[in-house]
């Protein structure tokens, strides 16, 4: 039973450590207050250019996943969710 649990918190806290990130250091300095998880950052100027490589250094530093230049892309980078399923994928 408590391994069941355990997955879902720590995907919890995965998705929780991609959106704070993102909340912190690219949306608020635009101005942007909220976002939802499935919402496409690059669509809602979230994420521009320079913010793609930011992110995937936090990815690579901070979470410990190599993103290989193929996943720099608008698609895998699209919302948190694409973001969290990127780096789970990566962790198997």
């Amino acid at each position: 039973m408590s391994v069941t649990n355990q997955t879902p918190a720590t995907q919890s806290t995965l998705k929780e450590q991609i959106r704070e990130f993102i909340q912190v250091q690219l949306a608020e300095p635009k101005g942007i207050a909220s976002f939802t998880d499935d919402e496409s950052l690059m669509e809602t100027g979230v994420i521009d250019s320079l913010g793609i490589f930011r992110l995937v250094s936090f990815l690579e530093e901070d979470l410990k996943v190599r993103v290989s230049d193929e996943e720099i892309n608008a698609e895998t980078l699209k919302s948190v969710n694409a973001i969290e399923e990127l780096v789970i994928r990566k962790k198997k």
